[in-house]
C-alpha cells in the first residue's frame, strides 16, 4: 500500500492529510492547538479517532507515546546516535520492539520488525515538492500504528534539530 503525505511543518494545530496514490484522501492527522506538550490524532476519512499520539511530559529523553482507545499501544524514543543515520525505539505494550532507522530528516527511512521490512519512508520518487510516501510492505500491517510511528519520529528528529 502506498501512501502519500503532503508535508507541511509538524507543529502544534497542524492538520494535514494523508492520500493513497491516486490521491483519495485516507487519514487526516489532527493536530491539537494550544496544549503543554505535541499531541495529534489521526483519524479515518469520516472522522473516527484511530490512534492519539502525544508527547511524553516527563521523561530523559524526549518519548512519544502512540494510544487506541486510551490503552497505551506503543512509546517511540531515540535509540542511540549516529552521524548518518538515527535509530528510535518502538516498544509495544506488549514488549515487542520494532526498529526505526535511517535519515529520518531527509525523509528517507524504515520501519523493521526484527529484519523484517514494515514500511519504507522515501521522497526520493516523488516529483512533487514537500511529499514524501509511506509504502506499507505487509498487507496484514497495522497501517494507522506504521503513520503514527513515521508522524512520531520525525516529529522527534525535529525537535532534536531546533534544540
Amino acid at each position: 500500500m502506498r501512501l502519500l503525505v503532503r508535508e507541511r511543518l509538524f507543529g502544534i494545530g497542524d492538520d494535514y492529510w494523508i492520500e493513497d496514490a491516486d490521491g483519495h484522501k485516507l487519514f487526516l492527522v489532527d493536530g491539537k492547538a494550544m496544549r503543554l506538550r505535541d499531541t495529534f490524532e489521526l483519524k479515518d476519512a469520516d472522522g473516527r479517532v484511530l490512534v492519539e499520539v502525544r508527547e511524553k511530559l516527563v521523561s530523559l529523553r524526549d518519548t512519544m507515546v502512540i494510544e487506541r482507545e486510551g490503552e497505551g499501544l506503543a512509546k517511540v524514543k531515540r535509540k542511540r546516535l549516529s552521524l548518518l543515520r538515527n535509530h528510535y525505539r518502538v516498544t509495544m505494550a506488549d514488549g515487542t520492539e520494532l526498529d526505526v532507522s535511517g535519515k529520518i530528516l531527509d525523509r528517507e527511512f524504515a520501519i523493521e520488525y526484527d529484519g523484517e521490512l514494515l514500511a519504507q519512508i522515501s521522497r526520493r520518487r516523488l516529483s512533487v515538492r514537500d511529499t514524501y510516501g509511506v509504502d506499507i510492505v505487509r498487507e496484514d500491517a497495522d497501517v494507522p500504528l506504521l503513520i503514527a510511528v513515521a508522524v512520531c519520529v520525525i516529529v522527534l528528529a525535529d525537535k532534536e534539530r531546533e534544540d
